[in-house]
């Protein structure tokens, strides 16, 4: 958890949650993972369990702690909408986020259904933003999920992206992130499913952001798509 990050889509991190389970072929290398089993029975280390899954009430009350406003990428070590983390759980973070009007939240899922499910139970306050994870065309069913979500922004994370999604429906969608897998066992992404994606949301008016190639040596490998950095955020970002 960090009031400061490197991700290029955010400002910061909050980990209410740590640590999930793989669901999809997105899920085989997690960076996530990686990370947090590298703690393993470190004593008093956030992961000293490793990656395993567990509620983190103490970390709550974190945002309302930051006063600068920020863009707050919800559980970047984990899935808030993870089947073993109660409702009442979930209802506590939509609380924090809902009292936090200084920040904009973005909660990322691959677990749509149940996302879907909640939010029609519960309102969705104006500064939070859900998106879900697709990593090739298999897996795009997780977009009509989203779409049927009362979110004032609705985002898709198609990263690691592993094959093309030609027929990308970007109804009711506000934002789109792109971004090829990185370490050292990654699978490579190829121009054209990239390039595909960005076409598609120029054509609908859709912000595109490509957040890197991947590969072993990520940052050598950049984050330019034919000759230019694409970093366009959703309207609501500059409200």
């Amino acid at each position: 958890m960090s009031d400061r990050s490197t991700i290029e889509w955010t400002n910061a991190t909050w980990n209410p949650v740590r640590g999930c389970t793989k669901v999809s072929p997105g899920c085989t290398h997690c960076y996530a993972e990686t990370f947090a089993e590298r703690f393993r029975g470190v004593p008093g280390h956030p992961f000293e369990q490793g990656f395993d899954l567990r509620l983190v009430s103490k970390a709550l009350d974190l945002p309302l702690r930051w006063k600068a406003s920020r863009l707050i990428f919800v559980n970047s070590m984990s899935d808030l909408f993870h089947q073993r983390v109660p409702d009442s759980y979930v209802e506590k973070v939509f609380e924090v986020m809902r009292a936090a009007t200084q920040h904009r939240f973005q909660v990322l899922t691959k677990r749509a259904e149940r996302m879907e499910h909640f939010a029609k139970r519960h309102s969705v306050p104006p500064n939070v933003w859900l998106g879900v994870s697709v990593e090739n065309a298999k897996y795009a069913w997780r977009i009509d999920h989203l779409r049927r979500v009362p979110a004032g922004v609705r985002f898709l994370s198609l990263e690691p992206l592993l094959g093309p999604i030609t027929e990308l429906d970007l109804r009711g969608i506000d934002w789109v992130i792109v971004g090829g897998e990185s370490g050292g066992k990654c699978r490579p992404m190829e121009a054209d499913w990239a390039r595909e994606i960005r076409d598609r949301c120029r054509r609908s008016r859709v912000p595109f952001f490509f957040k890197q190639w991947g590969g072993f040596q990520k940052k050598k490998n950049g984050r330019t798509l034919d000759g230019r950095t694409w970093d366009e955020m959703p309207k609501a970002f500059s409200r």
